[in-house]
């Protein structure tokens, strides 16, 4: 039971010192609450998901389809032979597709943030193998020019049952009119998913080109297995997918679980970058508390206490903080996800919500990072104020003394010389592996600046406070106050910097990515105007057709379509086809061969004849989607540029391996013959799009524009989850001032003493904070520019090829430093002017 007084005094110490036991519990509360939301935000996520597509397939025996989604889909032919295959009892083929709902009116599209509009048979229960829809209201529709839609999707259309509408199909681009017969409801029916339910012989005609459906759903014979039923069919249908329907759903489960692995690692990255920040105020805050204990601390070993006893003492405090501060920031996370799910669906990005999942996993995650984390950066200082000799604990001077900082940063300057060679190493390739080792040179950097940032702080914060000559005597207080403690100095600058090294990174990506587009256009496109269209829509091919029949004063109309190749078994490469002289439409660099391109030529990237050996004249058969192979010769091979991909093929090839519903251009460009009216063109462009509605009309700069407006809604979100970890450092550096000015409490006390004003004591705590969070400031943006280079030269391969620094933004992150630091010390300064002169003077 010896240690049973130590734990009545550790309690007691925490109940005496309730401002600091709060703070103190912040600091974890924030370290913990990123990484419970990160959590809870995602299982919700998958949760929903989950219950949106439960109902796939349900009442399905077997289902064969395309091996890949991307693929023309199953054959006529094989669908009427599976209606005499041995055991099957029904066949159910069904076509679906994108499509475009729009507004009564017919001239808008109905918005769904970023999902998609998808449309689809309907077969009446007579005909289907899976479980019916259950209707809300009307009826679902029965012949051609009839549509029902999901509950959520008639909401965002403000649509009735009755109401008359348009609906437009990408490959076909002219609006359809339709009239809404019914309502029906999905499983888990909110975010931005639109489901259009066709008459089946329209959907035929709408999504297919007659010899092909989606996939046919098979219900067995009385007295045949469906496994049975489906190993058969797999054996004597090698080219296709033949399923159960509880593979069905798996697969689809699947695909939005990888889908949804970007946001996972995503968030978990930031979370975990916010427990780092986290685990150092925990660090920091420890660390003052034992220095501001440590007579505290000699006394009970003066009067019998082992070392032993002092370091659980100090432990068990931590126990007691890691548990309360990881409960509450398990609390915190669930509203941390609720507000990232408000942040996200601001931007109308159509993800689905639903009630938070808080998984059992999550809770035992929370609690034991929390604890773990928080006894972790309590050991240190513990065992530290245990190995001091009581006598010399109590002596007034050792308070201020502090091991010396050679060691640490020797290891830092040698952590540093590492972390620059492998980010000029990582910055030579580009790729995966480029990007892991700039990353391992970034994690040596980080732990450099965190070793070395003490001997640093002195002479930049000294140079800093030659700035604050103008405030006489208060300011040179301020910078002596901030220099002549560095380890708390840096360590509570750390956080700041870490926050702002992110942001400085993260904003050179955007400068980059927008110059490097700005780049693409400028030197890449010829024409005059660029039509483009929206999200998983294209430009219908009958858009080009028009203009050239009716716009005067066009040269040229050239369609840039997508397609996609298999090479081997797993990787898929992505090109384009012209529709017209590609020549005359954009800039290329042929390097060998010729730019001829016959029916069953091709072209390729240099970068890409480089990776798969291929050469001018050589015959290749990459595989379509469908596993067809296609042979075709390479004539030419041309400079890499994002705007034609790897590869570029004929209209021929591309009708030929690009199923019907996802037929459309990307973008078509238009170029105006010498001399030709640009304003009126654009006048008679903009007449012959109205139809389509969701085609736009932009000129180059205008295209630009678009691109960097897409740029700046990611870059929106990642600045939403970085200002958390911002917040984080702000409250990290609120928490050290205010337990700095319990530290200093008789030295303010003196000071007031001697005649010292309140606000010439809030001055002086305002000036230090400003320092500190300049500096961290400071450290943070010269290592995010550094490593944003870094990572900027892997990402080349993806058009990432221009390398831009926002300079206005670094000033405004710079002046915006200062003003929190100022913004952070208000309430430590209030509380250090209300400090008693006698009162502080007496405290022991």
């Amino acid at each position: 039971m010896a240690g049973s007084p130590m734990r009545k005094v550790a309690l007691r110490n925490l109940a005496a010192h309730k401002v600091r036991l709060a703070l103190t519990v912040l600091s974890v509360v924030l370290g913990t609450a990123f990484i419970a939301g990160s959590f809870v935000f995602t299982d919700t996520l998958q949760r929903t998901f989950d219950g949106i597509f439960a109902g796939q397939a349900k009442g399905v025996d077997v289902r064969v389809g395309p091996k890949e989604r991307q693929g023309q889909g199953v054959p006529n032919n094989v669908v009427d032979e599976l209606k005499k295959y041995p055991g099957v009892r029904t066949v159910a083929s069904s076509a679906n597709g994108i499509v475009i709902l729009l507004t009564p009116d017919g001239k808008k599209a109905v918005q769904t943030g970023g999902a998609p509009t998808f449309g689809q048979s309907y077969l009446p229960p007579g005909q289907a193998v899976t479980e019916p829809d259950k209707f809300l209201e009307g009826v679902p529709p029965s012949k051609s020019g009839e549509i029902a839609i999901n509950t959520g999707g008639a909401e965002r259309a403000g649509l009735k049952v009755g109401d008359r509408t348009k609906v437009m199909i990408p490959s076909q681009g002219v609006p359809i009119d339709v009239t809404l017969t019914g309502i029906y409801q999905v499983p888990s029916d909110t975010g931005g998913f639109i489901g259009v339910l066709f008459d089946d012989v329209q959907a035929r005609k709408l999504f297919t080109n007659g010899l092909y459906v989606a996939y046919a759903d098979i219900a067995v014979a009385p007295g045949t297995s469906a496994d049975e039923l489906r190993d058969r069919l797999a054996k004597d249908l090698p080219g296709y997918k033949v399923q159960n329907g509880d593979q069905v759903r798996a697969d689809i489960k699947k695909e939005i679980s990888n889908a949804l692995n970007f946001i996972n690692y995503f968030l978990l990255a930031f979370g975990a970058i916010a427990l780092i920040v986290g685990t150092f105020i925990i660090y920091n805050t420890f660390s003052m508390i034992v220095a501001q204990r440590l007579r505290e601390l000699a006394l009970l070993r003066a009067v019998g206490a082992s070392r032993q006893q002092v370091g659980r003492s100090v432990v068990a405090e931590a126990f007691v903080i890691g548990l309360i501060g990881s409960a509450i920031g398990l609390a915190g996370g669930v509203g941390l996800a609720y507000g990232l799910s408000a942040v996200l669906n601001a931007f109308d990005l159509g993800l689905p919500t639903g009630s938070m999942a808080v998984l059992p996993r999550t809770i035992v995650v929370g609690l034991l990072v929390g604890l773990l984390v928080t006894m972790a950066s309590a050991y240190a200082p513990a065992r530290r104020a245990a190995r001091i000799p009581p006598v010399q604990a109590m002596r007034e001077e050792f308070a201020s003394a502090g091991e010396s900082l050679r060691l640490r940063t020797l290891l830092g300057v040698l952590l540093a010389l590492v972390g620059v060679g492998f980010v000029v190493v990582g910055a030579q390739s580009t790729g995966g592996n480029a990007a892991i080792t700039v990353g391992i040179g970034a994690l040596a950097l980080i732990l450099a600046v965190l070793l070395a940032a003490p001997a640093f702080s002195r002479p930049v914060v000294t140079g800093l406070g030659a700035l604050l000559r103008p405030f006489g005597p208060i300011g040179r207080m301020a910078r002596n106050n901030a220099s002549g403690n560095p380890r708390r100095t840096a360590a509570t600058a750390f956080a700041l910097t870490l926050g702002l090294m992110l942001v400085t990174a993260i904003g050179m990506l955007g400068a980059s990515a927008k110059a490097s587009v700005g780049v693409l256009v400028d030197k890449g496109v010829k024409s005059e105007y660029v039509l483009a269209g929206q999200q998983f829509v294209g430009v219908p091919f009958s858009v080009a057709d028009d203009i050239r029949k009716s716009v005067p004063g066009v040269a040229d109309v050239v369609g840039i379509r997508g397609v996609g190749f298999r090479i081997g078994a797993d990787d898929q490469i992505g090109g384009t086809s012209p529709d017209g002289q590609l020549d005359r439409a954009l800039n290329y660099e042929i390097l060998r061969g010729s730019a001829t391109l016959g029916d069953r030529d091709i072209l390729v990237s240099d970068d890409e004849a480089k990776k798969r050996g291929w050469s001018v004249g050589q015959q290749i058969s990459p595989t379509s989607f469908d596993g067809k192979k296609v042979p075709l010769t390479v004539t030419g091979v041309y400079r890499k540029t994002p705007m034609l991909g790897a590869f570029v093929v004929s209209p021929v090839v591309f009708k030929e391996v690009v199923p019907v519903n996802f037929q459309s251009n990307i973008v078509v460009l238009v170029t105006a013959k010498p001399g030709a009216n640009i304003s009126e063109m654009r006048t008679d462009l903009e007449k012959v799009v109205e139809p389509f509605v969701v085609v736009q009309v932009m000129d180059r700069e205008e295209f630009k524009g678009a691109q960097g407006k897409q740029i700046n809604t990611l870059l929106a979100i990642l600045y939403g989850l970085l200002a958390l970890a911002v917040v984080i450092a702000i409250l990290g550096i609120v928490n050290t001032l205010a337990l700095s000015v319990v530290e200093r409490r008789r030295e303010i006390g003196m000071l007031r003493a001697v005649g010292m004003q309140r606000t010439q004591v809030r001055r002086t705590i305002y000036l230090e904070s400003m320092l500190i969070a300049v500096f961290g400031a400071i450290i943070g943006v010269v290592l995010g520019l550094g490593l944003g280079v870094g990572f900027l030269r892997t990402l080349r391969d993806l058009g990432l090829d221009q390398i831009a620094v926002p300079w206005s933004q670094l000033v405004l992150v710079l002046v915006s430093s200062a003003v929190v630091g100022v913004l952070a010390a208000l309430w430590p300064a209030v509380r250090a002017a209300r400090t008693p002169p006698l009162a502080a003077i007496a405290d022991m």
